[in-house]
């Protein structure tokens, strides 16, 4: 199983990050691409930019990557309720690829992790009512609260027994799929 990690965020030290990492890691013998957003800079979509230049190499080269996975795993970071700015700028030009939808109705774990008590419940809810409008299949969501008490960052490993249980759980659905799209 090929699994795309992709942490939305474009922060060096994104929490988000260790989170998807770890998440991805727990699926035996699957072979893991890791998103770094930074690789997919690109001006703010306007229109008028896009009639002008068209969609960038940078959006392609996303849309390649969620092309040749077999399974994503993202983690969302939350700024103020919702995507941060540099994940919603890549979502936003491979939405304008023609004749596509951004996550091409590959199998999905939709995750959010913050430092406070809701865990990026509010950007979890925003992509579990926008992705599937751009063909998402969100198969199980996860949420980690409370980050830096739950999540031991020297280990990368949840420390919280009954998230990681949790976490667990829902990877082992996600994996149930590998004999299906084998």
């Amino acid at each position: 199983m090929k699994i795309l990690a992709i942490a939305g965020s474009n922060s060096e030290t994104s929490i988000n990050k260790q989170l998807v990492s770890y998440a991805a890691s727990l699926v035996e013998n699957a072979e893991i691409e890791t998103v770094d957003m930074n690789e997919f800079e690109m001006p703010i979509y306007k229109h008028q930019r896009e009639v002008e230049s068209g969609v960038p190499q940078e959006a392609k080269n996303f849309a390649a990557k969620i092309d040749a996975a077999d399974v994503i795993f993202i983690s969302l970071a939350e700024h103020n309720g919702t995507y941060s700015t540099a994940f919603k700028n890549v979502f936003d030009w491979t939405s304008r690829i023609k004749d596509r939808a951004v996550w091409n109705e590959k199998p999905m774990l939709l995750m959010a992790t913050a430092t406070g008590a809701r865990g990026g419940l509010g950007v979890l809810e925003a992509a579990t009512k926008r992705f599937p409008l751009h063909g998402g299949n969100i198969v199980e969501t996860f949420t980690l609260p409370f980050f830096n008490d739950n999540f031991d960052k020297s280990s990368h490993k949840i420390v919280n027994e009954e998230k990681d249980n949790e976490l667990k759980e829902k990877i082992q659905k996600i994996s149930a799929l590998e004999s299906i799209l084998s």
